[in-house]
């Protein structure tokens, strides 16, 4: 059960990695490399995930399991932060004078 909801978040992790908004931030922070290795290895875990329900018999198994899902959920939280900032980036504006009247304005 969790892990098709696992496996649907690793979906999620590599759709959004191959995003034009992805590719920027990749740039941006001079990560892409970085960005593309985390795409394969998400796909990686995901080709496991397919039939680890199957196999959780094992202890190690389940270990494994485990620690591909804390791996997974911390790659989501990494690209959420990325996504985060880059967004409040866009949002300053880059004119300094025009940030001192705007804030002039509303003293």
């Amino acid at each position: 059960m969790a892990e098709g909801v696992l496996f649907n978040v690793a979906g999620g992790i590599i759709e959004r990695l191959g995003s034009l908004a992805f590719q920027e931030i990749g740039l941006i922070w001079g990560v892409q490399d970085e960005f593309q290795k985390l795409k394969e290895t998400v796909a990686g875990f995901q080709a496991f995930l397919l039939d680890a329900e199957q196999k959780q018999a094992n202890n190690e198994v389940k270990l494994w399991l485990q620690s591909v899902e804390d791996a997974v959920y911390e790659a989501d939280d990494v690209l959420d932060e990325f996504n985060t900032k880059n967004q409040r980036r866009k949002m300053v504006p880059e004119n300094t004078k025009l940030l001192k009247k705007v804030r002039l304005f509303f003293l």
